[in-house]
């Protein structure tokens, strides 16, 4: 593996952004945590440029192009602490739509690799309704945050259950290792959305959210040098 070097960087300026946004210096902490997220998108660009000459070019760009939606969504969600109000609430919901279409381009990925789409399709419907009787049994929440959650899960659910499918197909370690990732990055999710939503903001479950989300993004993008 290599340029992992970029890893240690990127947890630490996460680590950084942590405390101060906890300092309640908002507009410092978004700005760090734009760097630490254009650091696994430099690693998934580096990491491209290692994969073998027999990859699908189109997996590769969506993976990456993923990585940098997903950067780009970090900034916009953390907008939520800048602006007040409306604006704060656009903002969350901004970034909740820019994630999703990250994840819909990894889903657009693994399913270029997946047999029997429909059938893990079915599975990610399946799990996220469940999984989201369980969310809303846990959080009070504006309808309009409840319907974007069910799509944004929705999303992230079934680009998990197709990433196992491609696993399952074409067993390797690039596909394990992006399984991983994807996990990690929907327990985040689930972590920040009970966090937010839920009757008690923990600390320790914003450092848990961050530091899973930001783990899952660095094996996605090291998961390339392995194709």
């Amino acid at each position: 593996m290599q340029y992992l070097w970029l890893c240690p960087i990127c947890l630490v300026l996460a680590v950084i952004f942590i405390f101060v946004e906890k300092a309640e210096k908002f507009i410092e902490a978004d700005a760090i945590k734009g760097f630490a997220s254009f650091t696994f998108v430099i690693l998934g660009w580096l990491s491209s440029t290692r994969a073998s000459a027999s990859a699908d070019p189109a997996y590769v760009w969506l993976i990456v192009a993923g990585l940098a939606v997903g950067a780009v969504a970090d900034v916009i969600l953390n907008m939520r602490h800048i602006f007040e109000g409306a604006k704060g609430k656009i903002a969350f919901l901004g970034g909740i739509v820019v994630f999703m279409i990250g994840h819909l381009l990894y889903l657009m990925a693994v399913a270029r690799v997946c047999q029997m789409l429909w059938l893990f399709v079915a599975i990610g419907l399946v799990l996220t309704g469940a999984l989201m009787m369980w969310i809303l049994q846990h959080i009070e929440a504006a309808m309009a945050f409840k319907v974007f959650g069910v799509f944004y899960i929705g999303a992230i659910v079934i680009m998990n259950c197709v990433a196992i499918g491609a696993l399952i197909a074409n067993p390797s370690h690039h596909a394990l290792m992006f399984v991983a990732g994807a996990l990690l990055f929907l327990v985040s999710d689930i972590i920040l959305i009970l966090n937010t939503f839920g009757p008690t903001d923990r600390f320790t479950w914003r450092v848990s959210n961050l530091m899973l989300y930001y783990v899952g993004q660095l094996l996605i993008a090291l998961s390339l040098q392995l194709l």
